[in-house]
């Protein structure tokens, strides 16, 4: 109940609920108006016994009607509606079993009729259970009378009452009316119990329906985001490909210490604003779900020096003291994981560290905690001396969008998207990560992950040729380069990154003249974008791998990108390309593919 009834209410509309089900208000109904007729009609069965001076029959009828007025009482302060049924069939089964063996000393009409009325009203008030036990409790005791009497007959010292017809009359014609309202009250209630069933169904279907576009509606808005996502990355990415790309080869151009200045501030902003939009689209792409874990092998000692890096020297520059510490069993273990991914997490670690801490140091460990041969189950820490979280704040941090505070948002900058891209990729992998901070005197984030190890050993590493060394070709001098590009900027800066290495690239304006160039020249790779004007350059791989010359349809084709669609890389593959560089790349990136993909020309 949602407020207290008082004691001495008779309302049943205060005694009953919206919430309840249509069959438990038509109970507490049937209880309610039903006190009424079963009082009207010992009322007058009383007066009928009582002027034919029937003591027991009166007595009995009185003390009926006592019970009826106690109960009715209370259904109107307590609506136990099964409470107040066990105790009106508690009082009917003794009533009915003190009449056929102490007031009537027979069985007649009345008694079966009064049987009938206690199996119906049991079985519709209390369910199956309990109307069988209620039935059995009325049937037996009067059956057994029967068996009695017919063997033995049935004697005691206790003077039966004998019925007359008006008795017998009143009798019937209440029994009858009480059957008649309990199949009427209950087959109105079963007829809306339906109803409403059927309303609830149709509603349901309704609801199944508007989930069903409401679903197809969401499918079609995260398509639209994923497209719009691609396209943004696209324009985004297109001229910062040209600002860093020229930022570095102004950088390989050996410039005064003032203009190097200058282009040091220059390839940072543009590095910072290409990490907020790579770390935007990771967001996206990992809660979509379209986020899937390689399993290759990697030296795990190897990925956290090439991780911490170029960290080491961030660290420097804020006059922090960096220490990487990995565990010396896991040098010659060769792993299976995503290095990838794990290098996504300890960077994004490793960066908060360094940008949250103005002074003292950052430790990274690496730490074998369990070796099982096959497996070895490893510890990650990233522990500094920043300005630490507040407990109250360690749960919000790895929310999307969210840092620990307003001032920490103004004062440090960021997207807030870098620890909670940590959360999500370990959630995926089914890991947790552990935090302990305090504020003002540092913070150090730990997680476990388990690996199972390689039985064959890593091959040697291949010494690459820096990219950055103005003076050198990296052995790629007179390689046949085609590359298809529409971007004249981005044109511009290939034309000039290549120059470094002594190649001369032909340009093809979109993927159908680049089809055309291989079709009438001569090259050794291409390098194809792949958003083009005409033809894009996934149709234009496909032609060019359906040649008839095998050394052109066979030719290596590197995919340059900018795009940020969640299935990039399969599609580059499908399209029958060999590999992809994604833009705003480094120069070290492309002569790394240059070389993996035109070996003949390295020797």
């Amino acid at each position: 109940m949602s407020e207290k009834v008082s004691f001495f209410n008779l309302s049943i509309y205060k005694i009953l609920r919206k919430e309840q089900p249509f069959l438990d208000q038509a109970r507490i109904r049937l209880l309610y108006y039903g006190f009424f007729l079963i009082f009207v009609a010992l009322g007058a069965l009383y007066l009928s016994v009582y002027f034919q001076n029937q003591t027991m029959l009166a007595n009995t009828s009185l003390v009926l009607m006592g019970s009826v007025v106690v109960l009715f009482k209370y259904l109107t302060w307590r609506p136990h509606w099964q409470g107040v049924s066990h105790a009106l069939l508690i009082v009917g089964t003794l009533v009915n079993t003190s009449l056929v063996y102490i007031s009537i000393q027979t069985v007649n009409i009345i008694t079966v009729q009064v049987i009938i009325i206690v199996i119906v009203f049991s079985f519709y008030m209390l369910g199956q259970s309990w109307g069988l036990i209620y039935s059995l409790l009325n049937t037996v005791p009067v059956l057994v009378f029967m068996i009695i009497e017919f063997n033995n007959g049935y004697v005691i010292g206790i003077k039966p009452n004998k019925i007359d017809q008006s008795t017998i009359i009143i009798s019937l014609f209440a029994n009858f009316i009480l059957l008649i309202f309990i199949h009427s009250h209950f087959y109105t209630a079963f007829l809306k119990n339906i109803k409403h069933l059927k309303d609830s169904s149709e509603e349901q279907n309704r609801l199944y329906n508007k989930m069903e576009a409401a679903i197809e509606k969401a499918e079609k808005s995260a398509l639209a985001k994923s497209e719009f996502l691609s396209t943004m990355s696209h324009e985004i990415r297109t001229p910062l490909n040209a600002v860093i790309g020229m930022s570095n080869l102004l950088m390989m151009g050996s410039p005064r210490p003032d203009q190097k200045e200058n282009l040091e501030i220059l390839k940072f902003s543009a590095n910072n604003l290409l990490a907020i939009v790579n770390d935007v689209l990771d967001f996206s792409k990992i809660e979509s779900g379209k986020v899937v874990f390689e399993n290759i092998k990697f030296n795990l000692v190897e990925l956290m020096n090439n991780i911490c890096g170029g960290q080491i020297l961030k660290a420097e520059e804020k006059g922090l003291l960096f220490k990487l510490d990995v565990d010396s069993s896991l040098r010659s273990k060769v792993l299976f994981g995503d290095p990838t991914r794990i290098t996504q997490i300890i960077f994004n670690l490793v960066s908060n560290a360094i940008k949250f801490t103005e002074r003292g140091n950052i430790w990274v460990r690496v730490t074998c905690v369990e070796d099982r041969h096959n497996t070895v189950t490893v510890n990650f820490s990233v522990r500094d001396t920043g300005i630490g979280i507040e407990n109250d704040s360690l749960a919000s941090i790895f929310e999307p969008f969210t840092q620990e505070s307003l001032a920490t948002t103004r004062k440090y900058g960021g997207t807030g998207l870098g620890l909670a891209i940590v959360k999500r990729l370990l959630e995926l992998q089914g890991l947790q990560m552990t935090v302990n901070s305090t504020r003002g005197y540092g913070s150090e984030f730990l997680f476990n992950m388990e690996f199972p190890v390689s039985t064959e050993p890593m091959p040697e590493p291949v010494a690459a040729v820096p990219a950055n060394d103005p003076s050198a070709d990296g052995g790629l001098s007179g390689l046949r380069v085609l590359i298809a590009e529409d971007n004249m900027v981005n044109v511009m800066l290939m034309k000039k990154l290549l120059g470094k290495w002594n190649i001369t690239p032909t340009i093809a304006e979109n993927g159908e003249r680049a089809v055309e160039f291989m079709q009438y020249g001569n090259f050794d790779i291409i390098l194809m974008d792949l958003q083009m004007p005409v033809m894009n350059g996934f149709d234009a791989s496909k032609e060019i791998r359906k040649m008839a010359d095998p050394r052109k349809s066979q030719i290596p084709i590197i995919a340059l990108t900018a795009s940020a669609l969640f299935d990039i890389k399969d599609q580059v593959y499908e399209a029958g390309m060999n590999d992809y560089v994604s833009k705003p790349f480094k120069p070290d990136d492309l002569l790394e593919k240059l070389h993996a993909h035109a070996p003949g020309k390295m020797a």
